[in-house]
């Protein structure tokens, strides 16, 4: 029977992350995600682009005391680049055939966190290699050895998927079945005001709630099509506040924000709003 982790509360799971950790919209989102891992449970974060995904894996990892391991999926994405591949190698004056294991193998093995970003861009073809991973069985026999790999006690699955984004495709319903979904949003309010004020170069209070009310009408004109998931990205708000503490805000926000959109509509957009808050202002360091 495998040992349980002694359940985690939100107080304690801040605690023990380093200041860059994920910051969460609500606490329920991180009590979840830290029970569902200490169960053993396939974990799957569903949220737009620049949501903080990624940082909050990473966040899990720190806390579980894991190494991560991750897979970008792309169309691209093969059975080689999850369980790992077969090369020629020198040995003793000889060549020889050598396997290099891949992230899931290695995983698996070490008892380390898999994360698999974009899980909804790989090819439907290519993840139910993994089906047997995932599920009750945890374990997985290796193609390019023939070995039955049976996952360490300590090895964990964080997948992401942002759904409606470019390049994907519908989760197939046997592959997400396997997993416990947490979803994700975008910050807002007094918290993102907080994570500003934490995590970029930005201390004026009164530009960074000006900077909270931008991304809440971006995250807003995404909801109503009217922008690219990217417009609302919390990454990007985080760049603009750093430009914002050296140069006029209005330009922060057209380099960090609105010139990483392809749309010239869309950037017209940004800018337009940007400057419904920031018209007349300078840096504000």
């Amino acid at each position: 029977m495998q040992e349980v982790a002694t359940p985690l509360t939100v107080a304690s799971y801040r605690d023990t992350v380093r200041d860059e950790g994920f910051v969460a919209a609500e606490e329920d989102l991180l009590n979840d995600a830290v029970l569902a891992l200490s169960l053993s449970k396939n974990l799957l974060l569903r949220g737009p682009t620049g949501s903080g995904k990624t940082k909050l894996a990473q966040s899990l990892a720190e806390k579980f005391r894991l190494p991560m391991e991750s897979i970008n999926c792309s169309v691209d994405l093969d059975a080689e680049s999850l369980l790992g591949f077969k090369t020629l190698t020198a040995e003793n004056g000889q060549t020889v055939v050598s396997y290099v294991e891949g992230p899931v193998v290695r995983a698996m093995r070490e008892g380390h966190l898999l994360y698999i970003d974009e899980i909804n861009m790989a090819r439907p073809e290519t993840l139910p290699i993994i089906n047997s991973v995932l599920d009750y069985r945890r374990q997985l026999m290796n193609p390019f050895t023939a070995e039955t790999i049976v996952a360490h006690d300590k090895f964990r699955v964080i997948a992401a998927i942002n759904e409606g984004y470019v390049g994907t495709l519908p989760m197939n319903e046997a592959l997400k079945n396997r997993f416990v979904i947490v979803d994700v949003p975008y910050l807002t309010g007094e918290p993102l005001a907080l994570l500003i004020q934490s995590r970029s170069r930005l201390q004026n209070r009164e530009l960074i709630d000006l900077f909270v009310q931008l991304s809440g009408d971006l995250v807003r004109a995404t909801k109503l099509g009217e922008l690219s998931d990217e417009a609302a990205s919390i990454r990007a708000l985080l760049d603009a506040c750093d430009f914002a503490a050296y140069i006029p805000p209005l330009r922060a926000a057209a380099r960090a924000i609105a010139s990483k959109l392809e749309d010239e509509r869309e950037q017209q957009l940004v800018l337009n709003l940007a400057e419904s808050y920031f018209a007349g202002w300078t840096a504000g360091a």
